[in-house]
């Protein structure tokens, strides 16, 4: 973060100073990272002190000022700190996004890329972050920092010498994305799909496109708006925006008048799902291997390369720089084969309906050569009144992937298990477990070298567990 004073923080959260007289604030500058985890302290560190429903940061901030932390963000005054200044604000979350406005307002060399859909965000994000860092200086979030506050935390990591801030937008609402664009106003926005994930507090489809179209609404009239052309949803926010528009496309789709500005042609897949597509553009053609799992990530890099052949990056050195990226976040179809040959694969960060659907036919590539697949599959969030039906779809795909056996763990999978019974056809095993270690015993007496698991879920299902629990059965 760039140097600021602990009284100049005050001001522009709207805060007050505690102890002035032992650390003058005027005095006191915050010239490291700003944090919200006491562990991730370091000299010159700014604290964020949040309440939370079991602990308050507060309790911890002494613990960060005796690791460097030069200052404490706090929505109440912290007694047992003395040597540095409190800066007490009403809300610490609402004072980061005033912060890391003022701190973007103060570096304009930096370009914001706002990235947001129901699915591929983060991976989209990663593979963005590492073709544009090629032309300078990049901030990224780790993970999913996509929210009020891992947003701002993002942003604060800026400095003088950044040139791109990438940022990944979620929503849970109307007016999510437009509070974080008012935080980082982006002069490129790309909308990756409209999916249910969220679906049940949004209520419909119309209302998630109406959510995620906020990005594209803050955009100036010199910015750009990425949109996919694919997605009939995301097409039509050409009209809810100034900016420029320029479409991807992962099946040379034709929009209403124009072929996609980026696309895919001649797409294929290797024996661990990587896929090798032609990229084609109006700077030419190149050709691009991926090396993340999973053909959906087709769409997600040519997003990328839309974005970067904004900054004038030719289509042979996007290619090359997409050719070269890994996955960055965890958890996200990592592929690890133990010394038995069963590979298995985590995608247990998180789930919706998209993304489940796109993770099934993953697997169902990685036994098409005749490996024995195998689904672990948890429960879907947040889904409201779509949450039998997007479970009951998704286990009748894991039948029709032929799967060797579907695993659902949790009461709230168990309509997984009713719609791969539905398929007359499918003559795997249907096991009902209730958690993480209960898959992993189901599968013990079950896998033989060469097949493959697939564990997804929800991220409050923890299911990466499984993964853990069987890597660590032959690892032992």
């Amino acid at each position: 973060m760039i140097a600021l004073s602990a009284a100049e923080i005050a001001a522009i959260v709207g805060g007050t100073v505690t102890n002035p007289a032992i650390a003058d604030p005027a005095r006191a500058f915050v010239t490291g990272p700003v944090v919200s985890d006491s562990r991730e302290a370091a000299p010159g560190a700014l604290f964020a002190a949040l309440p939370g429903e079991r602990v308050d940061g507060g309790d911890f901030a002494a613990i960060a000022v005796k690791a460097g932390a030069a200052a404490v963000l706090s929505h109440r005054p912290v007694p047992d700190v003395h040597d540095v200044p409190v800066i007490v604000t009403a809300d610490v979350t609402v004072a980061l996004g005033a912060l890391a406005r003022e701190v973007l307002r103060r570096l304009p060399s930096a370009t914001v890329i706002g990235i947001t859909g129901s699915s591929g965000k983060t991976s989209t994000k990663d593979l963005t972050a590492q073709v544009v860092d090629r032309l300078g200086p990049t901030i990224a979030p780790v993970g999913s920092f996509n929210n009020e506050l891992g947003l701002p935390l993002t942003v604060l990591r800026a400095d003088e010498s950044t040139r791109y801030l990438v940022l990944e937008m979620s929503a849970r609402g109307i007016g999510h994305i437009a509070y974080l664009c008012g935080i980082a106003p982006p002069r490129i926005g790309a909308v990756l799909n409209v999916g249910r994930a969220h679906a049940g507090e949004f209520g419909s489809l119309d209302v998630v496109a109406k959510a995620k179209g906020e990005l594209v609404e803050a955009l100036p009239a010199d910015g750009v708006a990425i949109l996919n052309a694919d997605d009939p949803n995301v097409a039509a926010m050409a009209a809810r925006t100034q900016a420029r528009i320029r479409r991807f496309s992962a099946s040379a789709a034709r929009t209403a008048d124009r072929m996609a500005d980026v696309r895919a042609a001649a797409i294929s897949l290797d024996d661990r799902g990587r896929a090798s597509f032609r990229m084609i553009a109006a700077g030419g053609q190149a050709d691009v291997h991926l090396r993340l799992h999973g053909g959906h990530h087709v769409a997600n890099a040519l997003a990328a390369a839309a974005i970067a052949a904004e900054f004038g990056m030719d289509v042979p050195a996007i290619a090359d720089a997409l050719s070269h990226a890994t996955a960055r976040s965890k958890k996200r179809m990592e592929l690890r084969e133990r010394a038995d040959g069963v590979l298995v694969v985590n995608d247990a960060y998180n789930a919706n309906p998209d993304s489940t659907r796109a993770a099934i036919e993953a697997l169902r590539h990685l036994t098409s050569t005749g490996r024995r697949g195998f689904a672990v599959l948890g429960h879907m969030a947040e889904l409201g009144e779509f949450a039998e039906e997007s479970h009951v779809e998704a286990g009748r795909l894991a039948a029709l992937a032929g799967v060797a056996g579907l695993i659902a763990v949790g009461e709230l999978a168990a309509p997984l298990l009713d719609g791969a019974r539905r398929e007359l056809g499918w003559r795997g095993e249907a096991i009902a477990v209730p958690d993480a270690p209960a898959a992993v015993e189901a599968l013990r007496n079950r896998l033989r070298p060469g097949d493959v698991v697939l564990v997804k879920a929800s991220k409050s299902a923890g299911l990466w567990e499984v993964a853990d629990g069987l890597l660590a059965e032959v690892d032992e």
